[in-house]
């Protein structure tokens, strides 16, 4: 098992987006012994929390990615970028618009 001190890194990135961005959507937060230099944030059922955090990480839109899961009913969009020293790695989900099970447009 890492000490504190073997994933400082992840922490640090996270503190330093605390100060420089403290209105950032929380999410779900992840830091794993086995990626010991990477932050997950998991965001679910707002893109606008997604897009929050891609652009405060200064990530082009253009290499977000964007996938469906659910037999095309929830989008997936994934993200990444170094930052702080850490490597923090989004994921958003949100229901498709119109599809089954999902909201109206």
């Amino acid at each position: 098992m890492l000490t504190l001190a073997e994933v400082s890194a992840p922490l640090l990135a996270l503190r330093v987006l605390l100060a420089e961005f403290p209105a950032l959507p929380a999410g779900s937060i992840n830091i794993s012994d086995i990626f010991p230099d990477r932050v997950d944030v998991t965001l679910h059922d707002d893109m606008g929390a997604f897009e929050s955090w891609r652009a405060a990480l200064g990530i082009d839109p253009a290499t977000a990615t964007c996938d469906t899961q659910s037999i095309g009913r929830t989008w997936v969009l994934k993200a990444s970028a170094d930052y702080a020293g850490a490597r923090i790695c989004l994921t958003g989900f949100a229901a498709v618009p119109g599809a089954d099970g999902g909201e109206e447009e």
